[in-house]
C-alpha cells in the first residue's frame, strides 16, 4: 500500500472508524440469524481470502520473511485481532454492553500512555486535550449523560475479559508501527486476518457447537449482504487503513480516531431508524472537536512558519 499525504491518511482513518462503527448496528441484526463466533470467523475468513486473491491476481511481491518473523506476526495477529474479538464475545456473555463500551473507550488513552512510556516521550498538551476531550465525548455517547451509570460501574468476570481485549488491541496498535518498519501493510493485514480466522476456528471447535457453514447457508439475503459488508468493507479496508494510519501518524495520534467508533455507530443506528438523544449528539460534537482542534492548531502553526519564511 503506497504512502499517503497526512490529509489522505486522515481520510483513510475516518473511513476506517466509520466502517468499524457501522458494524455494531449492522451486526446486531445479523446476530439474530447467526452466532457471534460464526460471524467473527466469517468476518476474518472473507477478509483473508479477499486479500489473498488480490495479492495473487495483482502479482504483488511477497516479502522474504524468516520463521521468527512469521511467528511474531502470528502472535501479534492472534493476540491483537483474534484476542480482542474473542475477549469481547466471551466478555459480553458475563457483563452488559454498556460496561463493555465504557472499557473499550479507554483504548486511545491506554494506547497513548503505553506508547509514551515505551518511547520515553511526554504527551503534548494537544494530545492530552484530544484524549481527555474525546473520552468525555465518548462517555456522553455511551451513557447518554447518565452519571448514575458511571457510579454504578463495578468490575466482574466479563469486564476483566473485555479489559484484557482492550489491552490486546492497544498492544496490536503499538506493534503495528514496529512491524511496519520491516513488513508492508498489505501482507501484514493478510497475515493478521489469517491468524484471527484460525484462532476463532480453534476456539469454536473446542466448544463443540461451531457450525459456520450451516449458519451461512441458512442466512437471509439481507443478513448475507451484511456479512459480506462486514468482511469486505469493515475488515479488509478497515484494517488496511488502520495499519497504514498507525504507520504514518504513530500509535498515539492514530488511536485518537478510535473515539469516533461509537459516534459512527450511533449515526449508523440513527440512519437505520434507531433513536439517538440530544445528549448523545452533544457527545459526538465534543469527540469531533477534540479530534479536530489539535489538527487546526498544528495547521495554523505550520502556516505561520510559512509566512515567516516568506
Amino acid at each position: 500500500m503506497k504512502s499517503h499525504t497526512p490529509y489522505m491518511t486522515i481520510v483513510c482513518l475516518l473511513i476506517c472508524v466509520f466502517s468499524w462503527g457501522s458494524v455494531f448496528p449492522i451486526a446486531k441484526r445479523v446476530l439474530e440469524e447467526m452466532s457471534g463466533e460464526s460471524l467473527v470467523f466469517w468476518r476474518f475468513t472473507i477478509a483473508a481470502v479477499t486479500l489473498a486473491l488480490y495479492i495473487v491476481f495483482t502479482r504483488q511481491a511477497w516479502p522474504k520473511l524468516s520463521l521468527a518473523q512469521y511467528i511474531v506476526i502470528a502472535l501479534v495477529g492472534v493476540i491483537g485481532v483474534g484476542g480482542l474479538n474473542l475477549a469481547l464475545f466471551n466478555g459480553l456473555q458475563h457483563t452488559s454492553a454498556a460496561n463493555g463500551a465504557l472499557i473499550m473507550a479507554l483504548s486511545p488513552l491506554v494506547t497513548s500512555i503505553v506508547n509514551a512510556l515505551l518511547q520515553r516521550e511526554w504527551l503534548s498538551r494537544q494530545q492530552v486535550f484530544s484524549l481527555v476531550g474525546g473520552l468525555a465525548g465518548v462517555l456522553l455517547v455511551i451513557t447518554n449523560g447518565s452519571v448514575q451509570q458511571l457510579l454504578n460501574f463495578s468490575f466482574n468476570q466479563g469486564d476483566v475479559m473485555i479489559a484484557a481485549g482492550m489491552l490486546a488491541w492497544s498492544g496490536y496498535t503499538i506493534c503495528s508501527q514496529w512491524v511496519g518498519h520491516w513488513l508492508p501493510v498489505l501482507p501484514f493485514t493478510l497475515l493478521s486476518m489469517i491468524a484471527a480466522s484460525v484462532s476463532m476456528s480453534v476456539v469454536g471447535l473446542g466448544r463443540g457447537e461451531f457450525h459456520p457453514w450451516q449458519e451461512l447457508i441458512g442466512l437471509s439475503t439481507t443478513a448475507l449482504s451484511s456479512v459480506l459488508y462486514i468482511g469486505l468493507f469493515a475488515t479488509v479496508l478497515g484494517y488496511l487503513f488502520w495499519i497504514n494510519g498507525v504507520k504514518a501518524l504513530g500509535p498515539a495520534k492514530a488511536s485518537v480516531f478510535f473515539n469516533l467508533v461509537p459516534v459512527f455507530a450511533a449515526l449508523t443506528a440513527l440512519a437505520m431508524g434507531q433513536a439517538v438523544t440530544e445528549i448523545q449528539l452533544v457527545g459526538m460534537l465534543i469527540v469531533i472537536l477534540a479530534l479536530m482542534l489539535p489538527m487546526l492548531v498544528n495547521l495554523r502553526a505550520a502556516r505561520g512558519l510559512v509566512v515567516k519564511r516568506c
